[in-house]
């Protein structure tokens, strides 16, 4: 981010320049942010040669002809030029004028009412030299988009002044394309009927034909790239890293000790969903966010008991819900009709039956969001509808969290679940010493799941530290490790360790962590490989007589994990031999599209790549030219180039 400033400031430090520049972002991605926290001082505070510049900002949202672009320019450049405004702002420390004091100031001006009694400095109202011009929201505009370069070439071609334009290339691209259309598709009609094409004689669709001639009529893409090329001379793509931002959001919230608390230790959970929504749009993350202090503050005065995985959930369905409604990504009315937390699920369990729109949607909206946490409470009605329609209804709030605190009460649960799922001194000092007792009798018994283990490790070695359990580290290190011994037995690969250890609600854990965590990870490996193998076997076991459930598991499975690792380099020959002409080289097209595409997490499998190619080279040396030694060979070669895409 910084060279993309540095970038914008060597632009600004040219002598001369007879171009605008770009800065190109989705919306929400923070660009006018970034424009008023990272650019705007920076450029205000520089001097050249004895020459500082002022920044004139302006948006073009909603602007719905080019007379307006120009008195905000006037407006914004007058009162800049007022001295005692200028004093004023210092002493408050105000970078920016507020649009209500700007309308303020205006009214003044109109009816000869000023706080200046110095008249115009025409020098200073004249000068180009010093001023930057910045246009936000170009794709917002009501005005031709042509139009408003054409204008702002003026500036920047015949006064050299140096001016920025920040906006969202893609949406202006689908602006371009459907402004105006049901007139444009009226003409385009009426000229294909004049020229007798109306009557469908050839094989290309109507409504192609249409669209044909709407682009040549009325081709303003390329218009805009023509004018677009003369005025830009550069254009930066704003890709912000989010994980800085998003904790620079979060500092809104520190005067809320138990929120911000709350929402650091999860700002990995925050950064994880809002990555999953597949969009940029930090506008939406702060609002989601928002809307979740009101949901934390009315459960912790409610009900303040609650269980710390349910104000996860919350944290991360108030968020997904919030990015699937306000992207536009899907209509309300998929959420509209689910009650509860068990109408939710009873869709996910029908979904694999019916295929029906919304059953489909559910499905991938809980694979999508809560991919790799469990939770059993997933959907919450009252947040749901908070969201949808801005109403905290209280009645359905009470209801919700009356089943949650019955569903899941903690005093209830297994002793290692509380100390998993909720803060370890919520537990009451009478109960404590049970719960120590239950748990290590389950991690001697193996019954706990492996990562689990780990996870109750870190608590116990905490707690000799405190001197809160009279066991010392060494017994301590002992039950445990023999208890992922026997745990192993039953547990399964865990591919996600790294988000289950981000649960620990502590931080001082200790250095005997080192060895239960190699101790984990030797035998989570072993896990690794038994799983996987059992993946290769159930996936290659298709080749050659079950293609089509080869190529589905293929794709869904084995992409990301080095899968060819796992199989028997002869066995793998010979299921491809007896494959027809066509199916081997399909196999050797998604081979080394996955090879392109996740090289770093199957780069384990490059060994069994080699001997693969090796026994199919040993198998057509010397034999007679045939399809079939072709195909073989053409398979070889696919092969080589994984292997070299491997080694580059």
């Amino acid at each position: 981010m910084e060279e993309l400033v540095e970038s914008i400031l060597d632009y600004v430090r040219s002598d001369y320049t007879d171009y605008a520049i770009m800065i190109n972002g989705e919306w929400g991605s923070g660009k006018t942010y970034f424009w008023n926290n990272k650019i705007r001082n920076k450029i205000e505070s520089m001097n050249l040669n004895g020459k500082s510049y002022t920044t004139i900002y302006m948006s073009l949202y909603g602007i719905s002809n080019l007379e307006e672009i120009s008195k905000k320019i006037f407006i914004e450049t007058t009162q800049l030029m007022d001295k005692n405004l200028k004093k004023y702002m210092q002493s408050k420390g105000q970078v920016n004028i507020p649009e209500y004091a700007k309308t303020g100031l205006d009214m003044a001006n109109l009816f000869g009412v000023t706080q200046n009694g110095d008249k115009v400095d025409y020098a200073n109202f004249f000068s180009t030299e010093d001023k930057v011009l910045c246009f936000d929201d170009l794709e917002r505009a009501n005005v031709d988009v042509i139009d408003i370069l054409g204008y702002i070439n003026n500036f920047v071609e015949h006064d050299h002044i140096k001016t920025i334009i920040i906006c969202n290339e893609k949406e202006l691209a689908t602006k371009l394309k459907s402004n105006n259309l049901e007139m444009k598709t009226f003409i385009a009609t009426y000229l294909l009927d004049k020229e007798g094409n109306l009557v469908n004689k050839s094989d290309k669709p109507m409504v192609e034909k249409i669209q044909d001639t709407i682009e040549h009529v009325f081709d303003k893409a390329n218009d805009y790239e023509r004018i677009k090329e003369k005025l830009i001379g550069e254009t930066f793509e704003y890709a912000p890293k989010f994980n800085y931002i998003i904790n620079g959001i979060l500092m809104r919230y520190e005067k809320d000790k138990e929120l911000i608390r709350f929402l650091r230790e999860n700002t990995n959970l925050i950064v994880s969903t809002f990555n999953k929504s597949g969009t940029r749009n930090l506008r939406i993350l702060k609002h989601a966010l928002n809307d979740f202090k009101k949901i934390f503050d009315m459960v912790s005065k409610s009900y303040p008991n609650t269980n710390y995985r349910v104000l996860q959930t919350m944290l991360i369905f108030t968020i997904a819900v919030s990015f699937e409604i306000k992207a536009g990504k899907v209509t309300k009315d998929k959420f509209i009709n689910i009650e509860n937390n068990e109408e939710y699920k009873a869709i996910l369990v029908s979904s694999r039956i019916f295929l029906d729109n919304r059953q489909f949607y559910i499905k991938e909206f809980d694979n999508n969001y809560y991919y790799n946490f469990k939770s059993e409470y997933r959907f919450f009605k009252f947040i749901e509808m908070y969201v949808r329609t801005r109403i905290f209804d209280m009645k359905t709030f009470k209801e919700n969290m009356e089943v949650i605190i019955n569903t899941i009460d903690t005093d209830k649960l297994p002793g290692y679940k509380r100390l998993l799922t909720d803060e370890y001194w919520k537990i009451p000092d009478d109960q404590f010493c049970k719960v120590i007792e239950e748990v290590i009798e389950g991690v001697k018994n193996g019954e706990f799941k492996l990562i689990d283990t780990v996870k109750l490790f870190a608590y116990f070695s905490y707690f000799v530290k405190k001197k809160l359990i009279q066991y010392d580290m060494k017994t301590i290190k002992s039950v445990f490790l023999n208890g992922m011994n026997i745990a192993s037995l039953n547990s399964e690969y865990c591919d996600n360790v790294d988000e289950e250890l981000r649960s620990i609600l502590i931080e001082d854990i200790g250095l005997d962590m080192d060895e239960i965590l190699r101790h984990f990870y030797t035998i989570n490996n072993s896990l690794r490989d038994k799983k996987y193998s059992e993946v290769a076997n159930q996936v290659f076991k298709n080749i050659p007589i079950k293609m089509e459930i080869f190529y589905d598991k293929f794709d869904k499975e084995c992409m990301e994990i080095p899968i060819f690792k796992y199989t028997d380099a002869y066995q793998m020959f010979q299921r491809i031999s007896c494959a027809n002409n066509e199916d081997i080289m399909i196999i050797k097209e998604k081979m080394i599209d996955r090879a392109k595409r996740f090289k770093e997490q199957i780069k384990d499998e490059i060994g069994s790549i080699k001997k693969i190619k090796q026994v199919v080279d040993d198998y057509i040396e010397g034999k007679e030219i045939t399809i079939k030694i072709v195909m073989l060979e053409e398979f070889s070669k696919g092969l080589a180039e994984i292997i070299e895409i491997y080694n580059s």
